[in-house]
């Protein structure tokens, strides 16, 4: 495993820090397209392909970051990363809204899954919670709500799955409503070169992740900016970028399940950060190691997704260049949350 705790100089680690942003950043304008595609070619489905392999691969950059960190013994890093990472990806959700120039991004993409996706995340962000008032218990160094996270997020899948093969319910058809309706794409590589592809796309944001992590760090010890803030305001929003650009690129390409599946699935996925990352801390519960701060992260996420799935029962319309009173909560609730968070 790499040494994050060796330092590197600050002419070093910014220059590296800005590069490695602009990396991810440039790769995540392919992915959406990648994984428009193979929602359509796979019968898979645009929500469930935004949050299993879209929010699995644009969140390499963060897993490596915390998982680097957490192994190096950087409790606090490695998780205000993995939270703060959740919270700025919400508010990505919100900026994403407003580039749609038709109606409320979340009354367009209404559906059965990402309505589901959506309480999986508060019940698995309830979990990452729990966790840090819960008795310091280990099984091998390690806090059983981690065991708990990766059995539920298994098992909550499955019921994603099951709700769209079956659906009980399904939203009021309006003529803003956009549905997942697969393409032909005649002209494309086959699928497993597609599918390389984005495999290929995973190694360079992972790559990325760790250089971020190395550089983050050097620059909290270099400046004396505590680890909180470097976690929730640094990495965290840098090693996002992917789900930022993925985001409005599946707007601008009218696939807008994917857009609004892609962040809330991607967060149920990055749950899991932290539960990877305990696994990796050998000195106990990661959970207990790091300070209230990066627990109050959770918080914030908790209501800013609500507030995201008010926004999906709603359906609120709007007019061009307007934006819906869920995505502006969200923002304000990001902005202040996060900054005393990181400050305080």
């Amino acid at each position: 495993m790499f040494d994050v705790s060796a330092e590197w100089p600050l002419a070093w680690a910014i220059p590296i820090f800005i590069a490695c942003g602009a990396l991810i950043f440039a790769v995540g304008t392919r992915l959406s397209a990648l994984a428009d595609e193979l929602a359509d070619r796979t019968g898979m489905g645009e929500a469930l392909m935004g949050a299993v392999f879209l929010g699995a691969v644009t969140s390499l950059p963060g897993i490596t970051t915390s998982v680097v960190a957490a192994s190096q013994g950087l409790a606090q890093l490695s998780l205000a990363n993995a939270y703060g990472g959740i919270a700025a990806q919400t508010a990505f959700l919100a900026i994403a809204d407003i580039s749609y120039r038709g109606v409320n991004l979340e009354h367009a993409a209404a559906s059965v899954e990402n309505l589901i996706f959506g309480a999986v995340l508060v019940v698995l962000l309830g979990i990452l919670l729990w966790a840090t008032s819960a008795p310091e218990i280990t099984v091998w160094a390690v806090h059983p709500a981690s065991f708990l996270l990766l059995l539920a997020y298994g098992a909550l899948l499955k019921f994603v799955q099951a709700a769209r093969d079956n659906p009980m319910w399904t939203p009021v058809r309006t003529r803003q409503t956009r549905e997942d309706t697969p393409e032909d794409h005649p002209e494309s590589a086959s699928l497993t070169v597609q599918i390389l592809k984005l495999a290929g796309a995973g190694v360079l944001v992972m790559g990325a992740g760790w250089a971020l992590t190395q550089s983050g760090n050097s620059i909290a010890n270099k400046t004396g900016i505590n680890a909180t803030a470097v976690g929730a305001l640094g990495t965290a929003v840098v090693t996002s970028l992917p789900e930022l650009v993925t985001s409005i690129a599946a707007v601008r390409r009218g696939a807008l399940t994917l857009a609004v599946g892609g962040i809330l699935g991607g967060n149920a996925f990055d749950t899991l950060f932290a539960a990877v990352a305990d696994f990796f801390y050998r000195d106990g519960s990661i959970y207990h190691a790091a300070s209230d701060k990066a627990a109050s992260l959770v918080a914030l996420s908790i209501v800013m997704t609500g507030m995201l799935l008010l926004g999906l029962l709603h359906r609120e319309r709007k007019g061009p260049g307007k934006i819906g009173f869920e995505s502006l909560s969200v923002l304000i609730i990001y902005v202040v949350g996060s900054l005393v968070a990181a400050l305080a």
